[in-house]
């Protein structure tokens, strides 16, 4: 098998990456078992996050390029969340068949109920870590989300 040669940082970066998939799977295998009596998974969480921190209501095309997710993915996931009663569809004065996505009353409440179990276990989590190194991974994690997201330049 011919293999093209990586640099060290190549190799570093590769590894972390590996780790980071491996990561990204336990956090939402712990999420979904977080807000499982809630009758959440993490994708349903994740959306109802979006939603709160959208500055104004969006469409789903909106939250998806926020989030960094497939539109249809999304969309079936906001069609879950409205037949259940925890999202709502406004109309869009902008645009009429991109409909606005907005929490209910009992979306609010579950997301809140969320937060609420959240917060002792990502404190339990960050016992212990450094506030510079979490700094430092953000950062990290900020400048390769950049780098990806114009990614035709590494093409």
């Amino acid at each position: 098998m011919n293999k093209s040669k990586r640099t060290p940082a190549g190799d570093a970066l590769t590894d972390l990456i590996l780790d980071f998939f491996r990561l990204n799977s336990l956090l939402l295998t712990a999420g979904d078992r977080l807000v499982a009596e809630l009758g959440l998974t993490s994708a349903r969480w994740q959306v109802l996050g979006a939603i709160v921190a959208a500055e104004r209501p969006q469409p789903v095309a909106w939250l998806a390029r926020d989030m960094g997710a497939n539109r249809q993915n999304l969309q079936r996931i906001v069609n879950d969340l409205e037949k259940d009663g925890l999202v709502a569809f406004e109309i869009n004065p902008h645009h009429r068949r991109a409909q606005l996505v907005v929490l209910t009353e009992k979306g609010k409440q579950a997301f809140d109920a969320a937060m609420r179990l959240q917060a002792p276990w990502i404190n339990k989590l960050a016992d212990g870590l450094s506030i510079k190194d979490l700094q430092t991974v953000h950062r990290l994690i900020l400048t390769l989300r950049k780098r990806l997201g114009s990614d035709a330049e590494l093409l």
